[in-house]
């Protein structure tokens, strides 16, 4: 009978601590939602307006490093000139663009 009190004054701590970690545990989620998720579907926004912005005669630097310029827009492909050799034109997807910067 000694125990008893001890069992009953642990357990409603024990109720009060979780009744507390749900909402702890809700307020976690929430700010992993808005830290990771959010911000990658923002730079994701960002990378298609970009992308759907090249135009004939702007630079750009490619993924694998290359800096050209752009002959040809089509859907899905562009067709770059690298160097001044006008016979160097290799079409690679839009995707494979990093940076641009517009002819004026």
């Amino acid at each position: 009978m000694m125990f008893l009190p001890v069992l009953e004054a642990t357990g409603a701590r024990g109720s009060a601590f979780d009744a507390l970690l749900l909402p702890i545990m809700i307020l976690v989620m929430v700010a992993f939602y808005v830290f990771m998720f959010r911000k990658q579907s923002k730079e994701q926004k960002q990378r298609e307006q970009l992308v759907s912005s090249v135009e004939v005669g702007d630079s750009v630097l490619t993924s694998s490093g290359f800096y050209g310029v752009i002959c040809d827009v089509s859907d899905e492909v562009v067709i770059v000139e690298f160097g001044n050799n006008k016979n160097c034109r290799i079409p690679m997807k839009k995707e494979c663009i990093l940076e641009i910067e517009k002819d004026n």
